[in-house]
């Protein structure tokens, strides 16, 4: 979009009026609505609709687009870059006294105005939504409900009473505010304020809906379906689009940003997509070589230990770890073993040890009575 004249899409000339811009959005506003519209591009063209006139409608940033472009109001040509004090616009980075003058006296308030009476979408929703750990791993479908504004059904958001209608404000000519002339020590000023009479709405509503009261929209509770997808993580954002807050004057409903968290589990440490864990074998496994059965979040799977493992080792099994949520396949488990020494052995465990120990050509210093001393002894060749 950005590439795109702001003045093709909206279908206006390049010296078009406000009144002339605004008119134009209505039309195009109400002909692609994705409500209205359901033919494929149709919601595409509407954002785009909307981000033009988000740029024409407003002096200041149509300003700048016409001086640079896209650039101009992405930041990189505006107020205080090459149009700073003392730079090509002016005093200040106003491009003329009179913006000073608005700025002073409230005017500035007119080169942020919108059409009250245009379609304006609904604000986004956040929510936060606590899932088991083996949840996130393979994807569930949950209900989630939540309290939001939406349209009136009686009134279907015009806020006027069955068989009633808004009319224009004739105070502002339903533009929402009103121009007073003040005297000041430079001379006669204008400068616009918000209408008292529709404060703003651009229409009065003789007789309001009895449900909500001429407000449009009614508070209400809202319970969606959510696929949740298989390796979603622990603060991941997902947006639904349509399950925000209502729009007024007919626009579409904001968004629904649901944040994921995830409860930790007490076997698996999760990394991205990748499982950590960390199994027992014994020295006789470590030693010798074995096969052993380990846990993984996808059931057990086999892992051989070859014979002299040491502490620590770790190994990876390919495709035991969380999904991508994009599709792709599995991350990796990585199985770090821990040699477990035990605490206790019996008499035929001792034997074997020093035999052990004998065969190895090793010798070690007795640490005590019992079984050291007898090994020492053993050790020694003394019966």
């Amino acid at each position: 979009m950005a590439q795109e004249d702001y003045y093709k899409v909206l279908g206006v000339d390049r010296n078009a009026s406000d009144q002339e811009i605004s008119k134009a959005y209505r039309k195009l506003a109400k002909k692609y609505h994705p409500d209205l519209n359901h033919e494929p591009g149709a919601e595409e063209k509407y954002k785009e609709v909307n981000e033009a006139y988000e740029v024409l409608h407003d002096k200041q940033k149509r300003a700048q687009y016409d001086q640079f472009g896209s650039a101009g109001v992405n930041g990189q040509g505006g107020f205080g870059g090459s149009q700073g004090f003392g730079g090509q616009g002016g005093f200040g980075g106003f491009s003329d006294f009179g913006d000073i003058f608005n700025d002073i006296f409230g005017g500035g308030a007119s080169r942020q105005q919108v059409d009250p009476t245009a379609p304006q979408r609904g604000q986004d929703l956040d929510y936060t939504l606590t899932i088991d750990f083996m949840d996130a791993i393979n994807g569930k479908k949950t209900q989630v409900s939540y309290n939001r504004s939406e349209t009136c059904p009686t009134c279907h958001g015009t806020g006027a009473e069955k068989g009633t209608h808004p009319i224009t404000c004739d105070k502002c000519h339903g533009s929402g505010y009103m121009t007073i002339t003040q005297q000041s020590a430079f001379g006669m000023i204008q400068r616009q304020v918000v209408c008292d009479k529709c404060h703003g709405k651009g229409v009065i509503i003789e007789h309001p809906c009895n449900t909500c009261h001429g407000a449009g929209t009614v508070e209400g509770k809202n319970t969606i379906e959510v696929d949740i997808p298989a390796g979603i993580d622990n603060g991941q954002q997902l947006r639904y689009e349509g399950q925000g807050e209502a729009g007024a004057n007919g626009g579409p409903y904001g968004d629904l940003y649901i944040s994921y968290r995830i409860k930790p589990s007490k076997e698996f440490e999760r990394r991205g997509n990748t499982i950590y864990t960390t199994v027992p074998i014994s020295f006789a496994q470590a030693t010798l070589g074995d096969e052993i059965k380990v846990k993984t979040v996808h059931g057990e799977k086999d892992l051989k230990i070859p014979s002299g493992t040491q502490p620590n080792k770790k190994f990876t099994l390919r495709g035991e770890g969380v999904p991508y949520i994009r599709g792709g396949g599995n991350g990796d488990q990585i199985v770090t073993v821990e040699v477990k020494i035990p605490k206790k052995v019996n008499e035929k465990q001792k034997e074997a040890l020093v035999d052990f120990v004998k065969a190895s050509g090793e010798s070690i210093t007795p640490q005590g009575k019992g079984f050291f001393e007898r090994l020492k002894e053993k050790l020694n060749g003394e019966d």
